[in-house]
């Protein structure tokens, strides 16, 4: 299976268009009030750091270029190309593999998994953009990835951002410069249940090793002046550590 074109080219588009300054896309935050906080939550779980990282749905390498500051080898995959463009652009010592990927290409990421191995997952607001019979195949694309030895931490908007994100929407002046390109590709946040996220994850076969919530900073500001936060759930994810025999 794989995702359809419509959606695929969606993401084309607001990635073609979108502009190459930092923190013009909605939620690019920089790092220390993003990937920073993750990785407090995820580093406690790892069984073997010198693991290879994968930023799965990279955008445009942000959070996978703080991540090369912390692990030995770190790659950024992505659906659109345009994204990967972006991210390339932006990593001019090429610290860093950028591929296109389709996650839910099952066989595309097997040979992903084939070339690294055991894997460490970033994954961050994949999931409640993804179509619905996207959901489980990119859940299972994490599993093969992680194998037996890596983890994933996995980051993604609740139930509640969507009235907030509407409300954004549908505002007299309409939506925020920010927030207006994603609805203008056609890239609405989905309708995600909140009990959908866990049971992903192990219909793939992988344990929730922690959960939590965790406000999304976005880029964008309100009429107060204060960054949007949008709620948030976090879960660490892998196969249990075998006990030696």
């Amino acid at each position: 299976m794989s995702v359809t074109g419509r959606y695929k080219d969606a993401w084309e588009g607001f990635w073609r268009d979108a502009s190459h300054e930092p923190g013009a896309v909605f939620w690019d935050a920089e790092p220390a009030l993003t990937a920073e906080l993750h990785l407090a939550l995820f580093e406690p779980h790892l069984t073997d750091p010198a693991l290879p990282v994968v930023d799965l749905g990279c955008g445009n390498g942000t959070q996978a270029l703080f991540l090369a500051d912390r692990f030995p080898q770190v790659m950024g995959v992505d659906l659109a190309g345009s994204a990967i463009e972006h991210a390339e652009r932006n990593d001019p010592l090429s610290r860093i593999h950028f591929q296109q990927l389709d996650a839910a290409d099952g066989a595309a990421v097997q040979r992903l998994r084939a070339g690294l191995g055991d894997a460490q997952v970033y994954m961050r607001g994949v999931l409640h953009q993804c179509e619905a019979a996207d959901r489980q195949p990119v859940a299972d694309a994490v599993a093969a990835l992680v194998g037996e030895r890596g983890r994933a931490f996995v980051v993604e908007l609740s139930e509640a951002a969507r009235p907030v994100l509407m409300g954004l929407a549908q505002g007299p002046a309409g939506p925020p410069p920010k927030l207006r390109p994603v609805f203008e590709h056609g890239i609405a946040p989905g309708e995600m249940a909140d009990a959908e996220l866990s049971g992903l994850f192990r219909s793939a076969g992988l344990t929730i090793l922690a959960s939590g919530e965790l406000p999304l900073t976005t880029t964008e500001a309100g009429a107060d002046g204060m960054r949007i936060e949008l709620p948030s759930a976090w879960l660490v994810v892998g196969r249990p550590s075998r006990s030696p025999e």
